[in-house]
């Protein structure tokens, strides 16, 4: 009984912890829901906040640039992050946390592409001719 009554008290600090965490999010806002405990991949964030006719375009070209790693560096060209900013520090645009946010990064990405290409479709197809967006 004891067992019982312990094991769900640290159940309910832990929906707290993750509904609290869920709530203000890595950039202030509300994102996702509260049924895991764990962090959201690039992958999940960016479903969130591309749209859904874009997202298989975004996806090849992240998945081409940085293999999803919002860390990945360019060491050649000093190129960052999910969708390879160069320079990197014009990501600060989209927020200050941009090293370190994925969230930033997409959000960044998607403005980039839809601003150069018209959208994350249009990059893709430039991308395949090039090699390059």
């Amino acid at each position: 009984m004891f067992r019982s009554i312990a094991t769900r008290a640290v159940s309910r600090k832990k929906t707290f912890a993750v509904s609290a965490a869920v709530l203000i999010g890595a950039s202030g806002a509300v994102l996702g829901n509260t049924g895991t405990a764990s962090a959201a991949t690039p992958q999940e964030i960016a479903r969130k906040i591309v749209p859904p006719a874009q997202f298989a375009s975004f996806s090849k070209i992240v998945e081409h640039e940085s293999g999803w790693n919002h860390t990945a560096t360019n060491s050649s060209s000093g190129a960052y992050g999910l969708v390879q900013a160069l320079p990197a520090s014009k990501m600060a645009s989209a927020g200050s946390d941009w090293k370190t946010n994925p969230a930033t990064q997409i959000k960044w990405g998607l403005e980039y592409m839809n601003e150069r290409y018209g959208s994350p479709n249009g990059a893709w197809n430039f991308w395949q001719t090039h090699g390059w967006y």
